[in-house]
């Protein structure tokens, strides 16, 4: 492991390259990252990179993302298999329907989608500012696609427009159950209880704070309580016991492991760099409709 890692380290200064990872990815990988977080800060940094070679440990949608931004750089997903139910649960054809039906609405596009659908949008999002985007909109009516959860989230904090949310879902936040909620919370009497928008309404409910995954990190570091109960995906627990080791932390639900986040191992990271797999190529028109929706997100 370690010749592997002194090897990826080389290839980095050879290539001009940076490392990403997403905050739900295994532990080992998240220790060789340059730069780990969630969408909304891996977009950004993504962009404001000086690197030519950026390699995305997380998601297809967010490999796509960083070569959206970044449309000269080279982008590597290290696992090509890596993609995202959610964003395959809403298609272009769709989103035509959708526009057609509500001819005066914006589309607010969650990141969690693919580049043909943010093309076909009007400003994207991320769940740490998508209330932001949604009240920043001169649109009294508003689609809000993929993920019903955080649209219907948000459709009860803004009461001077109509959210109309679409019926996808994250299939990893969705599993967890109110019951296992409610055991977990009686078993650890006290504990708060901290929630991501993707998971169900009835979960948000018994939900002590209700943020995106950097929000969460956030707000333990702030907080004074010592331990927490956390309604996300189990790879945050390395960043938050990194930065909090006095801090105990209990995951909501073993359900909550995303498979495809998983993936991405280190040879899968020393593969990319080699051999420069899994390019990230998307169409021109494409790519750039798709940039002016998140570049807008970025400005905001």
């Amino acid at each position: 492991m370690k010749d592997t890692i002194n090897t990826i380290e080389k290839l980095k200064k050879e290539k001009d390259a940076i490392i990403l990872a997403h905050l739900y990815q295994n532990p080992e990988i998240q220790e060789i990252a340059d730069f780990v977080g969630d969408s909304f800060e891996l977009s950004k940094k993504a962009k404001e990179s000086k690197a030519q070679t950026i390699v995305f440990c997380g998601v297809h949608f967010m490999a796509e993302s960083a070569k959206i931004l970044s449309p000269e750089k080279t982008v590597l997903l290290p696992r090509e298999d890596a993609g995202c139910p959610m964003a395959d649960m809403v298609t272009e054809k769709e989103v035509q329907q959708l526009r057609k039906k509500y001819p005066n609405a914006a589309v607010v596009c969650y990141v969690n989608s693919s580049a043909k659908v943010k093309a076909l949008s009007d400003i994207c999002c991320t769940s740490s500012n998508a209330l932001k985007v949604v009240k920043s909109l001169p649109n009294k009516q508003i689609i809000f696609i993929p993920d019903e959860n955080l649209g219907h989230y948000i459709k009860k904090q803004v009461t001077d427009k109509e959210v109309i949310p679409f019926d996808g879902y994250c299939i990893t936040h969705h599993l967890v159950t109110k019951e296992e909620v409610i055991k977990i919370k009686k078993d650890l009497k006290g504990l708060k209880f901290l929630a991501h928008p993707e998971c169900r309404e009835e979960i948000l409910e018994e939900a002590d704070y209700i943020g995106s995954t950097s929000q969460i990190i956030q707000y333990v570091k702030e907080s004074k309580d010592k331990e927490f109960i956390i309604g996300t995906e189990q790879g945050i627990l390395h960043k938050l016991t990194q930065n909090n080791p006095e801090k105990t932390f209990y995951l909501a639900s073993s359900k909550l492991i995303c498979m495809n986040m998983k993936k991405t191992k280190i040879e899968d990271v020393l593969n990319a760099l080699e051999n420069n797999t899994h390019q990230i190529e998307l169409e021109e028109n494409v790519k750039e409709k798709a940039y002016d929706s998140l570049n807008k997100m970025l400005e905001i």
